[in-house]
């Protein structure tokens, strides 16, 4: 009996995710599900069809999209993060909606309208890395761009991603101004500053979204700071 052939290609994978996500939603949740849906059908949705994507899945707070080009992938990314930070200049801050973006150039499955595969592993990892409101791509996506795109990209070292046996080469773009955060374990001349996660010292288990946020709002803020690097807080 013949083994069914598994259908491949190489594409370019680009993951999403909204910080603090469990935070927002305990705030108020009527409200935050409906900024994010919000989010889907009046940002992401229009650029991903503006730069020939596809919404692969779609989550309560994160998306997988490809693309048939890095290039495209990369320039809806930036739109992206622009129209949204341009939109919650509006917002209370405590409020505020915040992305995390990941692009790899990878092998991927084809399961269906699904990618499964190596591919999107590591943009699902790059992901998780990424500093609030910025773009982090592996060095496979990042060589297709030279010369393409007006865009800054800072490298950020070689990665060891969780489940993923060989180190990754990553490179931040600069999104206003943002310093990438990087794991303890990478290289950096610059001084490095963790941010642990705030305790709910109340009471009262429902303020544990408010010491999250205090969390997020202090790492965000430190990472404006060129002169430092701010270690992930997942690290």
């Amino acid at each position: 009996m013949t083994t069914p052939q598994v259908e491949r290609r190489t594409t370019a994978v680009l993951v999403a995710d909204v910080v603090g996500y469990c935070r927002l939603v305990e705030t108020n949740e009527e409200r935050a599900l409906a900024a994010i849906k919000e989010l889907w059908g009046t940002v992401f949705r229009p650029l991903i069809a503006e730069y020939r994507g596809r919404i692969v899945k779609l989550m309560g707070d994160g998306l997988i999209a490809e693309f048939g080009s890095v290039v495209g992938a990369v320039a809806c990314a930036a739109a992206v993060q622009e129209k949204l930070a341009a939109q919650q200049q509006q917002v209370a801050v405590e409020r505020r909606i915040l992305l995390r973006i990941g692009i790899n150039l990878g092998d991927v499955v084809i399961d269906g309208d699904d990618l499964l595969g190596d591919g999107v592993n590591v943009a699902a990892r790059l992901e998780q890395l990424c500093p609030p409101g910025t773009v982090l791509i592996s060095g496979s996506a990042h060589e297709q761009l030279s010369g393409k795109l007006d865009l800054h990209f800072e490298y950020v070292g070689e990665q060891h991603l969780k489940n993923i046996e060989r180190p990754v080469r990553t490179y931040c773009m600069d999104v206003g101004g943002l310093t990438p955060m990087l794991p303890a374990s990478s290289r950096s001349d610059k001084p490095a500053v963790a941010v642990l996660p705030f305790d709910n010292m109340s009471a009262d288990p429902d303020q544990a979204y408010f010491s999250d946020g205090i969390t997020e709002d202090v790492i965000t803020e430190l990472s404006r700071f060129r002169e430092l690097t701010v270690i992930a807080r997942n690290s």
